[in-house]
């Protein structure tokens, strides 16, 4: 009798146990969930892999300090496995496949990368059934390739920005400001009125660059600019390129006093050595893709950075962005530069955001079945380290975006980013644009 009144007591203070603690367990031995993370760490987009690594990564570990997920009750830590596709879109797809059906992970997560990287991620996904959430570069580059895949990709959703297709009617961003690259753009288009209006347009000639170049080309016409012999996609290069000297003296002889380029950042880089060896100075310079991130700018050497101009997404002063247990944009900026002494990554934002949404889909779907999770995360609608992230019906995301320059200065880190043309409300301008470049 004494035993058994020792077990009826011993079970309610289990029970009061559970409902003091929120009826939330700690998983059982051994059970976590599995994310995969194929990043392009090393290869001409590293510097794309390194910050959206460390997002992730940071993410998950702000997750696990709370104990994991809460999956119906149960928390469950993440199991984050990272492996480099060497910036391979062929690598990706093995590697995708890989950490399926060998690290049997559960869901495939990643920073931004190139459209023609996470293309292959996107399928292999779609092939397993696996949901994918990741950033992926432009819209329009984005849907020519998932219009061209064999069959849709409803296990993938993306987290990113467009050059010039505005969010749908019945979107929360449809007709805000500073939802497309073209409307920050259109702001530096607009100083260009100072110049002859001759512009030099660069692309490589892959999904990013030509998408870039077609989508571009045409805006910078109705602002009533000169692009040189756009009309030819002069300028429009292999991606294998090396030598840039036929390109750059036709600019030069030509006037163009505007240089605006779409390339990886070790292509940009011969590109813009030979243009200074060859006196070609352009009164600006804007470089997406090749100048978006701290390691790959500082790559390149002396101060051919300053001066350049980049697409801005995300950095420490964003507004209406906030992270797992009173982690800021500014905190996780600090956090990077301490860990690397790099410059803050603007893929941190884009990596941390993509474990919140997929924790949160997870918590909704109150299970780990990847149809279930699947099924929640066409029903987000949160505020994560990258603003509010809400799905349209092309699985995508639009984040806010502005134009930023990078500027040599006196630290330890050697350039900062600030954000220098904005009509997004949580981007602000914090710094006047050095127009035209002053050449070190």
């Amino acid at each position: 009798m004494l035993k058994k009144s020792f077990f009826i007591l011993l079970a309610i203070a289990m029970v009061a146990g559970l409902i003091l603690s929120g009826c939330t367990t700690a998983a059982p031995s051994g059970q976590q969930i599995i994310v995969g993370m194929c990043a392009t760490k090393t290869g001409m987009f590293a510097g794309f892999g390194q910050g959206g690594a460390y997002g992730v990564q940071y993410a998950v570990d702000d997750i696990n300090k709370q104990g994991g997920i809460d999956v119906g009750g149960t928390k469950m830590p993440i199991k984050l496995i990272v492996v480099d596709n060497e910036s391979d879109p062929n690598k990706t797809a093995t590697l995708t496949e890989a950490l399926i059906l060998t690290d049997k992970a559960q869901f495939i997560v990643n920073g931004i990368d190139p459209p023609h990287i996470r293309s292959q991620a996107a399928i292999k996904c779609e092939q397993h059934g696996i949901p994918h959430i990741t950033g992926n570069g432009p819209y329009e580059a984005w849907m020519t390739l998932k219009g061209e895949a064999p069959k849709p990709w409803d296990h993938t959703w993306s987290v990113s920005f467009a050059i010039a297709t505005p969010a749908p009617e019945g979107d929360y961003r449809h007709g805000k400001p500073g939802f497309t690259m073209g409307e920050a753009y259109l702001e530096a288009l607009g100083s260009l009125a100072t110049t002859n209006k001759k512009v030099a347009a660069f692309a490589t000639d892959e999904p990013d660059g030509r998408g870039w170049y077609m989508s571009i080309t045409p805006l910078m016409k109705e602002q009533g600019m000169d692009v040189y012999k756009v009309d030819k996609e002069f300028g429009l290069v292999p991606e294998e390129t090396t030598d840039f000297s036929t390109v750059i003296k036709e600019w030069k002889d030509a006037g163009c006093e505007s240089l605006w380029s779409n390339c990886g950042g070790p292509v940009f880089a011969a590109l813009w050595k030979q243009a200074l060896a060859m006196g070609y100075r352009p009164k600006d310079v804007f470089a997406t893709r090749a100048a978006v991130f701290y390691q790959d700018i500082i790559s390149w050497g002396g101060d051919l950075a300053h001066g350049v101009s980049n697409e801005m997404f995300w950095n420490p002063g964003i507004k209406n962005s906030k992270g797992i247990g009173g982690v800021t944009p500014q905190s996780l900026a600090d956090r990077y530069v301490k860990d690397t002494n790099l410059g803050y990554s603007q893929n941190l934002g884009f990596g941390y955001a993509v474990v919140q949404v997929l924790a949160d889909a997870i918590h909704r779907a109150g299970s780990v079945d990847p149809e279930k999770v699947n099924a929640a995360l066409a029903e987000t609608d949160m505020v994560t380290m990258y603003s509010r992230v809400a799905f349209d019906k092309d699985h995508y995301s639009r984040v806010p975006v502005a134009f930023g320059q990078w500027i040599k200065v006196d630290k330890p880190y050697k350039y900062e980013n600030p954000v220098v043309l904005s009509v997004n409300e949580d981007l602000a301008t914090t710094a006047k644009w050095e127009f035209p470049i002053q050449y070190k």
